[in-house]
């Protein structure tokens, strides 16, 4: 009896703490889509979105990274001021980022398993870095496939079109965003991670 009330505790504790871990990182994905500017040579905005999307596959994993990323959809989609330049609605999801945002969630679970080699949360600052770079150019290149064919679908862009618009003139940036995320991940400023109650 008290071996299955532990079991059922412990499992009521990972997924409180997974829960509120997951929406801490959707919210700071949130603030840094905030972190947007207009750019000439794309329709889609220059934004630290993205920064967000590596840091949640990093520190949550693939499980709660994914939930994380759905939470984030989601608030979007309900009113949260948490897309690019500070937009919501639902909208958002049909419009010509639609591939960029429905392409995080899948992102973050690559991102995850690529990086820990299971579903669970780790600690980043522990993983090699050839790891840590892997699955940060693995989930860049689904945010960029996904968003190259919603602008060809939303837009009409033609696939070169959409590749150079939609992806090629956004690499320097993303080189730099890897670069934040990895060093942030291997800073060891992150204090008692992964957080207690959520195991592998």
């Amino acid at each position: 009896m008290n071996e299955t009330r532990s079991g059922v505790d412990l499992v009521d504790s990972e997924t409180v703490v997974g829960i509120a871990s997951a929406a801490l990182m959707a919210a700071l994905t949130g603030v840094l889509a905030y972190l947007a500017l207009p750019y000439p040579w794309s329709p889609a905005p220059i934004t630290l979105q993205i920064l967000g999307v590596f840091l949640v596959g990093l520190f949550l994993g693939a499980k709660w990274g994914g939930v994380s990323m759905v939470l984030y959809l989601v608030a979007g989609a309900l009113g949260a001021p948490v897309f690019a330049h500070g937009q919501a609605g639902v909208g958002h999801l049909f419009g010509s980022s639609a591939g960029y945002l429905f392409s995080f969630p899948i992102a973050v679970v690559v991102i995850g398993l690529v990086a820990y080699g299971d579903t669970g949360i780790g600690d980043p600052s522990s993983v090699d870095l050839p790891r840590l770079i892997g699955g940060l150019v693995a989930g860049a290149a689904i945010i960029y496939a996904l968003g190259i064919v919603g602008l060809m679908v939303v837009l009409e862009l033609s696939l070169v079109e959409a590749v150079i618009g939609g992806a090629v003139v956004f690499f320097p940036g993303e080189a730099g965003k890897m670069a934040a995320a990895i060093a942030i991940a291997q800073s060891g400023h992150v204090v008692d991670w992964p957080p207690q109650g959520v195991g592998q």
